[in-house]
């Protein structure tokens, strides 16, 4: 038992955001006793804030589109913005350099659900359709929930998907 109280006694010293990045393998060593433990502010969050998503939203910042030539059309996804919604407040873009003033639509965040990003798609889309070719470039704006912004601008050529 004194194991078990050395792992929760360093665990709780821990910054919630690496507790979450502790790999499986570790994690799985641990005893159910002591994960048990763990106060729940050591414990990884529900990515439903600002704060937890901007860091996600930095690291994948050149993935949060992707354009794709299907079936004669243009698809341009949002698929990446949408997985993480619940920390927005805004979505905006622009195309082929017009400022981000066109709002993309979000179903809303779950957060009485174990999953409130997930994407129930009830009413919901998760691409805009466009005459094949006419997209080459996208400015995106996003407006977190704190009211901070953040931007980004692609070429057609760097978020093409097969």
């Amino acid at each position: 038992m004194r194991r078990n109280s050395l792992i929760v006694a360093v665990i709780a010293t821990i910054p919630a955001v690496a507790v979450a990045t502790i790999p499986a393998v570790a994690v799985a060593t641990i005893p159910a006793v002591a994960v048990a433990t763990i106060p729940a502010t050591a414990r990884a969050e529900n990515f439903t804030t600002a704060a937890e998503i901007k860091p996600i939203l930095d690291a994948t910042r050149a993935n949060w589109i992707a354009v794709r030539a299907f079936d004669g059309k243009d698809l341009l996804y949002f698929t990446q913005l949408l997985s993480w919604r619940c920390g927005l407040s805004e979505i905006r873009y622009g195309l082929n350099g017009a400022a981000p003033d066109k709002v993309w639509p979000m179903e809303p965040c779950y957060d009485a659900e174990p999953q409130p990003n997930a994407l129930k798609l009830e009413g919901a889309e998760i691409y805009l359709t466009a005459a094949l070719g006419s997209i080459q470039t996208i400015t995106i704006s996003v407006t977190y929930d704190d009211g901070t912004e953040a931007h980004a601008d692609f070429n057609r050529a760097a978020v093409m998907t097969p």
